[in-house]
């Protein structure tokens, strides 16, 4: 396969916005997939990381960012009757699967913000990059796509998405969760995210790091950017469309 940088084509023969390369080599920023079908899982590179004394707070920041340009682009040109579209009665559509997101991205951020705050008061400073340990990182492998039939479930009560959102409400929620997400990690950037933890909101007895806590974030973002271009494509597939 050769690397270009040209526009991605749905199945459907939607075209939308470029990415700068197919092929990436190994020091660039990963993003989500795209190229989405039953097949088909390729993640694409947004740009090359500069040197920098906190790479693992930019590399973060990176994946947020590339997140919010693929949910902008998710529903570029998207009516709100496909935003809507189910392919089954209790499936998601596009707009419910950005619903969760952003109700997703706040219930954890609650979660993390008194451990936040509670590391400032105490002057817990940045000791090493914000890496997840063992068990977090098994933990994020589980949530990236494509998702194995194993580590599919129905999502806890409290994220799971409004009925039938509007699509132009639930962009709107998720861009505005996306901001909230990187600000927490602009304020906390300096404090140690490794050391500093905070009690899973979903899983009963379980601390993960804050660390930890913002990489889940990206990788749920991810999962579910992931699941809503496969929505989209079988949405404009559909008779009637």
């Amino acid at each position: 396969m050769s690397c270009s940088a040209n526009p991605r084509r749905l199945t459907s023969g939607l075209r939308v916005a470029p990415y700068p390369s197919l092929c990436p080599p190994s020091d660039r920023i990963l993003s989500t997939p795209t190229g989405i079908d039953n097949t088909t899982f390729r993640t694409l590179a947004y740009g090359v990381m500069q040197a920098s004394d906190r790479p693992d707070i930019e590399a973060l920041e990176a994946s947020f960012n590339a997140a919010e340009r693929d949910a902008r682009a998710l529903v570029a040109g998207l009516s709100e009757k496909l935003g809507a579209w189910r392919a089954e009665a209790d499936s998601w559509s596009v707009a419910e699967c950005l619903d969760h997101l952003a109700t997703a991205n706040r219930v954890y951020l609650r979660a993390m913000q008194p451990a936040g705050e509670r590391a400032v008061r105490e002057g817990r400073r940045r000791r090493r990059p914000a890496q997840p340990g063992l068990i977090g990182s098994w933990f994020i492998r589980t949530l990236e796509p494509p998702v194995k039939p194993l580590f599919r479930g129905k999502a806890p009560q409290s994220i799971r998405p409004r009925p039938s959102p509007a699509l132009h409400d639930a962009i709107g929620e998720f861009l505005a969760s996306q901001n909230e997400v990187r600000t927490f990690l602009q304020k906390y950037a300096d404090i140690d995210l490794v050391g500093v933890r905070f009690l899973n909101p979903f899983v009963r007895g379980v601390r993960f790091s804050l660390a930890t806590g913002l990489h889940v974030i990206a990788a749920h973002e991810r999962r579910h950017l992931w699941q809503a271009w496969r929505v989209r494509q079988a949405a404009e597939r559909a008779p009637g469309a």
